[in-house]
């Protein structure tokens, strides 16, 4: 998917929503327990009762990985469902991959051949040639982190050079020698508030992947107040709020509704930017 076509289903569905499936089996509700693949039977009503208002979906990649084997087929049996039933949506593979270059085009291999995902994030610490076997591949983009949610962001992200150059900044401007707005966004935390300012004065055209609001208690309002652009360029996640809204044999439902409920918060965050 270009990112032409990430901007018109923004406009036709009037939502930027990306709906994180962070399944926990833990989490899932207890019924769910007797079936063959829970994570998958959950992942299947979710997306069923969220894709009328989401334009991606962002399995993290360790919620899978924790189960062993049985989790990475319940990802695939996931990503396969996705794409055959509702093919206009964008999936990222929230991976947060980086190695060696050898080792990074395994990875790249992993996700945009074998699996056929559109998205997958990368940690941008090791550097060019770490990040550039993912950026080989036609029509698939590279998500760099650039500015997260968490707290301990502040540990490394927000540290300044000789220059006052902080390194998130090194990273969006030294990371567009690699990359352009067509193939390549950046993760911003949506906790990261006025910040977006900042952030858009280097990349004004990306797309930012926004994680933090919901649980984490990030501001949509500020998010787009301070990182909406004419095309939008926001594509913003929720996945606890959403996908354990409610616990019961009702949890889709639950979750259908939430996510209905954001969706109409993004529809009017872009009339008022004049996106229709």
């Amino acid at each position: 998917m270009n990112k032409q076509q990430l901007f018109e289903n923004i406009k036709r569905k009037q939502s930027f929503l990306c709906v994180g499936l962070d399944t926990d089996i833990k989490k899932i509700p207890e019924h769910l327990l007797k079936e063959e693949d829970p994570v998958f039977a959950f992942n299947k009503a979710i997306i069923d009762a969220t894709a009328p208002y989401c334009i991606a979906y962002k399995p993290n990649l360790a919620f899978y990985e924790s189960m062993g084997v049985k989790g990475w087929i319940a990802f695939e049996k996931t990503v396969e469902y996705i794409k055959k039933n509702y093919p206009d949506q964008f999936i990222i593979a929230d991976a947060k991959r980086g190695d060696i270059g050898n080792t990074s085009a395994m990875y790249a291999r992993t996700f945009f051949e074998e699996l056929d995902i559109d998205a997958v994030t990368v940690a941008p610490y090791m550097g060019e040639d770490s990040v550039t076997p993912f950026l080989t591949y036609e029509k698939k983009w590279v998500i760099l982190l650039a500015l997260t949610s968490n707290k301990g962001s502040h540990d490394f992200q927000l540290t300044e050079d000789k220059a006052g150059e902080r390194l998130f900044e090194k990273v969006l401007r030294k990371s567009q020698e690699w990359a352009n707005d067509q193939n390549m966004m950046y993760v911003v935390g949506a906790t990261q508030g006025k910040m977006f300012e900042d952030i858009r004065k280097i990349v004004p055209e990306h797309f930012l992947l926004v994680p933090g609001i919901g649980a984490q208690g990030g501001s949509l309002e500020e998010a787009c107040k301070y990182g909406m652009n004419s095309k939008c360029g926001l594509i913003v996640n929720s996945s606890r709020a959403i996908i354990y809204a409610d616990k019961s044999e009702a949890f889709a439902e639950a979750a259908g509704k939430e996510a209905q409920k954001v969706q109409q918060q993004m529809a009017e965050q872009l009339k008022t930017a004049g996106i229709a």
